[in-house]
Order: structure tokens, then sequence, then C-alpha cells
């Protein structure tokens, strides 16, 4: 059963009645769910949890819906693997990767659809939509799929072409709008007036972005019931970033891990970092950007959560980075050649910002840290295609050492 009590307003606090809302309509601010921690404490355990799927639902009495008829593809509880190369050479002795980027339709977004399509289904809608710079796209036409309802999924018209792809195959009506995420997501606001339909990320939100904190939650059990000492998180809206703290402290509160002592380091691509600016000139409010990223699953200007995100920060003690454009790419190939790990552009983003923190000591050697790679890079090979030189030789051996010796030389 679900344990939620009701939505409350982030900002102002008055609560209302669990159904697809996701404004307050006293301050617009925007709806959170509440659940009964106590309820929850009494059935929730570390043996519990350990005995559930090995999936996202394992966390089931922490997440909005009923659970029993859950949309589920399998997403979640995925590898947190020790980068041993990466940290010897970033001088970091125990670095982790958590790698989203192998959920059933290869991202994280799987966690938030699950819970979105779960909830949405209980709410009676027979649509599902979204507004995505790609990836929810993706993920929100496979879980329509796998729940046989309608799609219809929004994304800007200059996608990579691997993520126009990875949501067609679903076969959803699929809308691409000539502008930005921020142009999309605007539409897709008065849409969901419009149309009777259930939009993930605007009318379902409060539910779908508590997906989220099962990223938290398998890092701390996979870590054998603790917090790290750092994350290292893309943020594009700043939903994740600020969920990931919640789910560690929920677990605290719950007495199954112990206090809190997370720092969480926010990273974004230089061509769209507003949060980034936000921080850098120690103010709580966000003045939107037009987006120019090759890193286009973090290119949203106008980001909802970014005062929240802001607030994550400074109660965690942590960072916001922005990565210059041309470290992007540099980062993917760089986790790709020490862990085996192909990403994409916001991956790219968290490795070239981890290293900064590593080379400015914001991170020291012995501490523990977990990044988060949250998508998978062959859905967006173009972001490094130029990076990659094969040898060219005509069939011969002599062909082949003539051009190793010149591979070698450069």
């Amino acid at each position: 059963m679900a344990y939620v009590t009701a939505l409350r307003c982030r900002s102002c606090s008055r609560e209302y009645a669990v159904e697809p809302l996701n404004v307050c309509e006293f301050c617009f601010g925007p709806l959170e769910v509440v659940y009964d921690y106590d309820a929850i404490a009494r059935v929730l355990s570390r043996e519990r949890i350990v005995q559930g799927p090995l999936s996202m639902w394992r966390y089931a009495a922490l997440l909005p819906v009923d659970g029993e008829e859950a949309v589920d593809i399998n997403a979640g509880f995925t590898p947190l693997v020790r980068c041993r190369n990466l940290g010897r050479l970033l001088g970091l002795e125990h670095l982790y990767v958590k790698n989203d980027a192998v959920n059933p339709s290869y991202s994280f977004k799987d966690r938030v659809v699950s819970v979105a399509a779960t909830k949405a289904r209980e709410f009676g809608f027979d649509t599902l939509a979204c507004a995505s710079t790609g990836n929810l796209a993706c993920s929100v036409a496979a879980h329509a799929a796998r729940a046989s309802m309608k799609a219809y999924v929004f994304i800007p018209a200059d996608l990579e072409r691997g993520k126009v792809v990875g949501a067609a195959v679903y076969n959803p009506t699929l809308v691409a709008v000539d502008g930005s995420y921020d142009d999309v997501n605007r539409l897709c606001s008065e849409l969901a007036d419009a149309y009777p339909w259930a939009f993930v990320n605007i009318n379902i939100r409060p539910y779908y972005a508590e997906g989220s904190k099962t990223l938290a939650y398998e890092v701390a059990e996979q870590l054998g019931w603790r917090a790290p000492d750092h994350a290292v998180v893309p943020v594009a809206s700043g939903s994740m970033f600020t969920k990931i703290w919640k789910g560690f402290h929920e677990f605290a509160s719950l007495g199954l891990i112990g206090k809190v002592a997370t720092r969480m380091h926010l990273t974004q691509a230089e061509g769209c970092s507003p949060i980034v600016e936000a921080h850098r000139a120690n103010s709580l409010h966000v003045r939107p950007v037009r987006p120019h990223t090759i890193a286009k699953s973090l290119a949203i200007g106008n980001p909802a959560d970014g005062l929240f995100a802001l607030r994550t920060i400074r109660d965690s003690h942590g960072t916001a980075t922005a990565v210059p454009e041309e470290e992007v790419a540099q980062g993917i190939k760089l986790l790709a050649e020490t862990e085996g790990i192909f990403t994409e552009g916001a991956g790219g983003v968290v490795v070239s910002g981890l290293r900064h923190l590593a080379e400015e000591g914001a991170i020291k050697p012995q501490e523990l840290t977990v990044a988060y790679i949250t998508g998978n890079g062959l859905k967006t090979q173009e972001v490094v295609e130029h990076l990659v030189h094969p040898l060219a030789i005509r069939p011969t051996l002599a062909s082949f050492e003539e051009a190793l010796r010149g591979a070698v030389a450069r």
C-alpha cells in the first residue's frame, strides 16, 4: 500500500489531496508528496528490503504508489562500480560510479517514469505524455507500451538522432517542436490543461520526481548501509539532485543508515548553467538562460527545481561546478577508456566536474565518493565522434606496422 497522506506546497506548506496536481493554487509553488513515516517505520527494515525484488521496487514502501500493479520494465538496482583506474588517475582512493546507463531504456528516467506511469494508471489515465530533452521520451514511450497506454512525447526538433529513434521504436506519437526544451515544456503545460493526459513531468510531477530517491536508497544499500561522503550529480531541472539528498535523509530517519554527512556536488555544462551561476552569485534566484550546450540532456534553461537545488548545496555544504563545453566529450572518453563505461553528455559533465573537484581539493583522496552516470553514450555517439580515429591500413603486415609507428609517434 502507499503511505501517502497528502501533497504539500514546498513554498507555503499548504496541503492538497492526493490528486494529479503539481502547483499550489495559492502561491504557485511546486507540490511534494507527504508520507506517514511512522507507518513506514513499522513495516520497513533492511531485511525486508533485501528480500525484495532486484529492482527499484524493493523500496516500494517509500514510493507514492500502491506498488502491487506497478508499471515495471525492471528499472533500478543498477551497478555501483568501484572505479580503481579512474580513481588512481584523479587521486581518489574510494571512487564509485552509479551506472544508471544500463536501465532498460538506457537512462535513470526509467525510475521516475515507472512511478509516474503506475500513479497515472491508479488515477485512471489511459495516456502518458511528456516534454523531454530525449531520455524521458524514450522511457515514457517504453512504459506506455508496457502498460498498453497511449503515448505522446514532445521533444526539441534538434534532438540527437539516437534518442529520436530510441523513443520512436516504441511507437508513441512523437512530436518534434521547433524550439528549445523550455519552449516544449511551456507548450506541454498548455496541453496538460487542454487534454486528459498524464504528463509525467507536469501534472504527475510530484509523484514522478519521487522515483529519483531510489538512486540514494540503492547506493546506501550497495555501500553496506551508509551514505557516501560525496555525491557528484549532473543537473538539468535540479529535481534528481534534491531527491537523492532527500533519499539519504529518509533512510537515516528510518534508522536504515547512520547520520548523513554527504556533500552534494552539482555539475552543469557551461553552455547551460543557470544554477551554477546563481550559486556563484551567492543568490537563491535562478535567472533563466538560453541553452547552448552539447550536453542536450541537461539543456534546461529555466530549471523548475533550481531554488531547491541551491538549498541542497547550502544544506549539504556542497559545491556547484560548470564544465567547459570542450571538456564534456573529454569526460565521456576518460570514463570509457579507464572503466569501460560509455556515457552520454551528462556523464561527461559529471566526470569532468569530478576531475575539477579532485584537483581543487574539494574531495580528499580517502573520502568515499559516488559519481552518478545517468545516461548511455550509445544514444549520443555524435558527441565523441571527433575523438575517434581508427588506423586506416591496407591488408598487409607492413601497412599495419607503418600505421602503428605513426600512431605511437603521435
